[in-house]
Formats: structure tokens, C-alpha cells, sequence
């Protein structure tokens, strides 16, 4: 087996602590990726595809205790509405979609809030069409009928430069999983970066991975949003209820009905207060609509060389980092990851993250998912037992998740600069606010950065 250096080229400029921890975490993700193997490529389906392809995904993130963005004004208000219509969103070409406003932010955890993303395609218009969807009385997404719009792409602007390799980082990643308040028999698994073979790369984790099989970007793919209609999601908008897209070279048929399981999640609150030298408990309030969880965290220091340690920690009771797995996943791979017991049962709600094992960072990132629900739809609708001839006029796919981020130690709602009894009864007349002294959090940090 060869040595995994030839990976890693050495690199004669001196390497920052930030460029360290940087080339410590891609090789982690290269380590996740390697692990999750092909088997989780999409294969070529041997019948005749459907006229149209339809996905809807639907995302609620709750950060640093924030349900929401808080209401801003002004110069900050401006901004922030320029960061919300001007994100690039990649396509599996490659390439980028111009006009495509805030779609795409149902992948990452880039706002808080509820983020909608949705994608049409159809053979019909292979170029791309235009097409509305109705929606229910209740949406309140930022428009009624949706308009979904086919973007123009981009073309390969890097010409001919080379591949570039990461040089070979220095540090040690130490990994732990488990809900435990001690740390278990055999852990952590330590590697060092400078040291390791490819053989021991292999077997350092269990990386699962999901294929993305939701709404994208795509040349030929009509979406909403785009420039013409931005997404704006009310606190308590709701997509239960009939759902019917018409287009050019769209089926007349194409329409379903979406029921609460399948509609937004609610926030995924995560609270851990305590000292990280001791055991952390984290818990949350359960989520009907949730099939199962998943919490990770991770922290980075360095030792007195200035060498990296990544510490990485799931909840998984098999040793899978879960940095993978933070996405939407099938029905069948969330049954099958909870028999594996990978995932938490979705009637747990609370996890113990073991004493002392991000005490030398001071600080560590807390991460959790709520997986919900995916709902296939199809006209005609697909037999029990469907032959490889099967072919429907169109499909759709709706997908549902929870997503929360937090400092590790810190309660939800002392992040968000609120008290528990404030949080409690948000809708009180608050006459006492200012007389508790109670701690800033982010949204304080954001209103007075501007002076709001």
C-alpha cells in the first residue's frame, strides 16, 4: 500500500494556523467522502423517464438560538436584503446559474428561518421552460402563483488551469460518538496527518453519505426563486393543502397534495448549558414530524507547536463522524441508519456529549437535524409492484428537514439574547425587558452593529 503522502505534497511557505485548520478540515471531508464510497451514486434508471420532474424542498434552520432573522431597517436592512437575492447556486455541471435570487438556501445554513427551493423540469422543453404553481391560501412564501423561471447558465470561465493538491497537513484529528457522559472504551480514534497510511485513512471512520436528490440548479431546470420572485417565509406559513404547476411542455395533470407531515418542520431547538469540561447534556423539545436526529460537534485547537487538533463527536453509536449525513436522506436511509443505530430515535430528546473532550479548545459547534419526511408523488400513480417499463407522465418530490447550530454549552435562548421566560411568552407586553439585565446574544449584536 502506498504512503498517503504522495497525496499531500510538501509546500515550502509557511502555513497560517487558519490555513492549518483549514487543511486538517478538507481532509476530514476527504476522509468522510472516501468513506461513503460509490454505492451511493445515482444509477441510470432502465425505463423511459418521466415527461416532467418536479422537486420541492423545504428547510427550517434555527442559529445561535434564532428562529429568525430580527427585523432591521436602514443600512442593515439593505443589506441583508442584498444577501438574501444574490447567492450563486452550483449545478452538478459545475457551473453556476445567473438570476437564480435565493435559491439554494435550502442546502446550507446560511439564514435563519424557513427556506423553500423548488426545480422543474421537463422533456418536453429540454432547454427549459416557465411555469406557476398555485399554492395553498396559507403559503405565504413571498408570492402568489409562484412563478418558476428557467435561469441562463453561465459558461466554464477557468480555462485551462491546473489541479491544484492541498499540501499534507500537519495535527491530529481525534473522533468520539456516542451519547455517553464518559468517554467510551476505545476511543478516540487519533490520527496523525503527517503519519498516516491510505490503509489507515480507510478505516479511521464510517462515512456515510446521501446522494442529493432534490431541487437543483440545472440548465434546462425552471426555479423558484430566481431574480423575478425571491423567497420571503412567514413564521407561520403553511404548504398543506393541493399544490398544481402549469407550464409550457408541462403535463395538464401535474398536481398534489401535501399533508402537515410533509409541510415545514417546526425550529430544532438545541439547549446544552454547562461547562465543557464536563459532561454536556443536550436536549431539545420533540418534533412530531421528525423520523429521527442526529447531533454533531466539533472544536479545533492547537498544541504548542502550533500543530492542529481537530476533535470531532457524534451521537452516532456506530463511529460515523455524521458531517455526511447533515441533509436530507430517504425514508428507506433514515429506517435503515436508525436500525444501524446510527440516528436517535425520534421519541429521544436528549443526549449526553461525554466529559472533557473539548475542555483544550474552549469552545466547540454544536450541530443537530431533525429528519422529516419525503413524499413521492406520480401520475399515473406507481404500482405496488411498478415493471422497469413504468413510466409516468410526471414525478415529484417534496423533502422536509430541521436544522439547528449552536455554540456547544450555551442555551438556545441566552444565544438569541432572550431569557427562557421571555421566550416562553414572546407575544407579553415586556415592561420589565430592560430591568433583568439579561445577557446579548446575537440578535442584540446584529440591531446594534447599525444602530437599531
Amino acid at each position: 500500500m502506498s504512503h498517503a503522502s504522495s497525496a499531500f505534497p510538501s509546500a515550502g511557505t509557511t502555513r497560517t494556523p487558519g490555513r492549518r485548520l483549514r487543511t486538517l478540515g478538507a481532509a476530514v471531508a476527504l476522509a468522510v467522502t472516501s468513506a461513503a464510497g460509490a454505492a451511493d451514486a445515482p444509477k441510470p434508471s432502465a425505463a423511459r423517464g418521466p415527461v416532467a420532474q418536479y422537486w420541492m424542498d423545504l428547510a427550517t434552520y434555527n442559529l445561535m438560538g434564532m428562529d429568525e432573522m430580527p427585523q432591521m431597517g436602514g443600512i442593515a436592512g439593505s443589506m441583508m436584503s442584498g444577501m438574501m437575492g444574490t447567492r450563486a447556486a452550483p449545478g452538478r455541471d459545475g457551473r453556476h446559474a445567473k438570476g437564480v435570487g435565493n435559491f439554494g438556501m435550502t442546502k446550507y445554513a446560511g439564514m435563519p428561518g424557513r427556506q423553500i427551493d423548488i426545480a422543474l423540469y421537463t422533456a418536453n422543453k429540454p432547454a427549459g421552460t416557465s411555469a406557476t404553481q398555485q399554492t395553498p391560501e396559507r403559503a405565504d412564501v413571498g408570492a402568489e402563483p409562484l412563478h418558476l423561471v428557467t435561469p441562463p447558465r453561465e459558461g466554464n470561465s477557468g480555462g485551462g488551469e491546473e489541479a491544484s493538491w492541498p499540501e499534507r497537513p500537519r495535527g491530529r484529528i481525534l473522533f468520539y460518538w456516542g451519547c455517553s457522559a464518559t468517554v467510551k472504551p476505545g476511543q478516540p480514534r487519533v490520527i496523525d496527518m503527517g503519519k498516516f497510511s491510505t490503509q489507515e485513512y480507510a478505516g479511521f471512520m464510517q462515512g456515510r453519505g446521501v446522494t442529493d436528490r432534490g431541487a437543483r440548479a440545472e440548465p434546462g431546470y425552471a426555479i423558484w426563486p430566481n431574480d423575478r420572485e425571491n423567497s420571503r417565509v412567514a413564521r407561520d406559513a403553511s404548504l398543506v393543502g393541493e399544490h398544481v404547476v402549469r407550464g409550457d411542455g408541462v403535463p395538464d395533470n401535474l398536481k398534489f397534495t401535501l399533508s402537515r407531515d410533509q409541510d415545514f418542520m417546526p425550529s430544532l431547538k438545541l439547549d446544552s448549558g454547562g461547562k465543557l469540561a464536563d459532561s454536556i447534556r443536550v436536549h431539545w423539545p420533540s418534533i412530531a414530524q421528525a423520523r429521527a436526529y442526529l447531533l454533531t460537534a466539533t472544536s479545533a485547537s492547537e498544541d504548542k507547536s502550533g500543530a492542529p487538533d481537530l476533535v470531532l463527536w457524534s451521537s452516532s453509536e456506530l463511529p460515523d463522524p455524521g458531517t455526511g449525513l447533515m441533509n436530507y436522506a430517504s425514508n428507506a436511509n433514515v429506517d435503515k441508519w436508525l436500525r444501524e443505530k446510527v440516528l436517535l430515535a425520534p421519541t429521544q430528546t436528549e443526549c449526553a456529549v461525554p466529559a472533557g473532550i473539548f475542555a483544550k479548545a474552549g469552545t466547540a459547534m454544536l450541530q443537530g437535524i431533525a429528519y422529516g419526511n419525503e413524499a413521492n408523488f406520480s401520475y399515473p400513480p406507481k404500482p405496488a409492484s411498478a415493471p422497469a417499463t413504468w413510466s409516468p407522465d410526471w414525478v415529484a418530490r417534496v423533502r422536509n428537514k430541521s436544522v439547528a447550530m449552536n455554540m456547544l454549552g450555551e442555551s438556545a435562548a441566552s444565544m438569541s439574547g432572550r431569557s427562557r421566560d421571555e421566550d416562553a411568552g414572546r407575544d407579553g407586553d415586556g415592561e420589565d425587558r430592560g430591568k433583568r439585565g439579561e445577557k446579548k446574544g446575537p440578535v442584540d449584536a446584529l440591531k446594534g452593529l447599525f444602530g437599531h
